[in-house]
């Protein structure tokens, strides 16, 4: 099992930025694909970003394509979520995930962060 821990949340304005940080203590962190979800007020848990174990390679929900990006640092154990151009839908609690799998058209995950609010206002 791996423990997450995620921050980096807050208020921001619309078109604004963000970096949420996620540190992974537990089972050999290098070993997973690691990612991020988001669920927004009354609605269900979203895909967001996806990151390989050597972070060669990243995949983006569609509606964060080309404003988001996710990058890690392994020595450090720590993914990141760095979040440009941000948006007023944009809001919700963020939750760290590993290790990520697609199954059935969708990513699943074993280990969930607590979350991490992020509030973009208009």
């Amino acid at each position: 099992q791996v423990q997450l821990v995620e921050s980096g949340g807050g208020l921001v304005q619309a078109g604004g930025s963000l970096r949420l940080s996620c540190v992974a203590s537990g089972r050999t962190y290098s070993v997973y694909n690691m990612g991020w979800f988001r669920q927004a007020p009354g609605k269900g848990r979203e895909f967001v970003a996806v990151i390989s174990m050597t972070g060669g390679n990243t995949n983006y929900g569609d509606s964060v394509k080309g404003r988001f990006t996710i990058s890690r640092d392994n020595p450090k154990n720590t993914v990141y979520l760095q979040m440009n151009s941000l948006k007023p839908e944009d809001t919700a609690v963020y939750y760290c995930a590993a290790p990520l799998r697609y199954s059935s058209g969708h990513y699943v995950a074993d280990s969930w962060g607590q979350g991490t609010q992020v509030t973009v206002s208009s």
